[in-house]
C-alpha cells in the first residue's frame, strides 16, 4: 500500500503541478490581457491629448492672427489719421496764407482789379457763352461794373490768340439785386472803395 501513497502522492503532485501551470498560463494571459487593455487605453489617452494639445494650438494661432489682423488694421488706421492731421494742417496752412495773400490784393485797387478781371476771364473761358450775366458782392458792384469791358476783351483776346476765334461777349450785371454773400464778419480782407 505504501506504493499506492507514492503514487497518489505522485498523482497529487502531478495534479499541483497541472493546477498551477494552469494556474500560471492563466495568469500570463490576464497580464497580456491587461498589457493589452492598458497600451490601447494609453495610446487613447495620447491621442486625446495630442488633439486637445491640436485644438489648443489651433485656437491660439487663430487668436493670434486675430490681434496681428488687429494690431495691423489699427496701425494703419493711426498712420491714416496722422496722413489726414498733415493733410489737414497743410490745408489750414494753404488757406491762411491765401487769406493773407488775398488780403494784400485787396488792399491794392489795382491788384484787386486785375484779380476780378482774370476770375470774369477764367468763367468765360469755361462757359463760352455770348451773354453773361455777372452776379458780385454788393460792395464790389462799382468795381466789377468798371472792369466789365476790360474782361470782355481780354477774354475775346485770348478765344482769338490760342483758338483763333473770333468771339465777343456781352457782360452785364445782374439787375435783380442778387449778390453773393459778403465776407464773414471780421473780415479785413474787404475792399472799401
Amino acid at each position: 500500500m505504501a506504493m499506492d501513497d507514492k503514487e497518489a502522492l505522485a498523482q497529487i503532485q502531478q495534479m499541483v503541478k497541472f493546477i498551477l501551470n494552469e494556474a500560471k498560463d492563466k495568469a500570463q494571459e490576464i497580464e497580456a490581457r491587461a498589457l493589452e487593455d492598458f497600451n490601447i487605453e494609453k495610446l487613447k489617452i495620447v491621442q486625446q491629448m495630442k488633439d486637445k494639445i491640436r485644438q489648443e494650438f489651433d485656437k491660439k494661432a487663430k487668436k493670434l492672427e486675430v490681434q496681428r489682423s488687429i494690431d495691423r488694421s489699427t496701425a494703419i488706421n493711426k498712420a491714416r489719421l496722422r496722413r489726414i492731421a498733415a493733410q489737414e494742417q497743410v490745408v489750414n496752412e494753404v488757406y491762411a496764407q491765401s487769406q493773407k495773400q488775398l488780403a494784400a490784393i485787396c488792399s491794392d485797387s489795382a491788384r484787386y482789379k486785375e484779380l476780378l478781371v482774370d476770375l470774369i476771364v477764367q468763367g468765360l473761358l469755361r462757359l463760352l457763352e455770348a451773354e453773361v450775366i455777372i452776379r458780385c458782392r454788393e460792395m464790389d458792384r462799382q468795381v466789377v461794373e468798371s472792369i466789365l469791358p476790360a474782361a470782355a476783351a481780354k477774354y475775346s483776346k485770348i478765344l482769338n490768340d490760342e483758338a483763333g476765334l473770333k468771339k465777343t461777349v456781352k457782360l452785364s450785371i445782374d439787375k435783380l439785386g442778387r449778390y453773393l454773400p459778403p465776407p464773414p464778419s471780421g473780415d479785413s480782407s474787404v475792399p472799401s472803395w
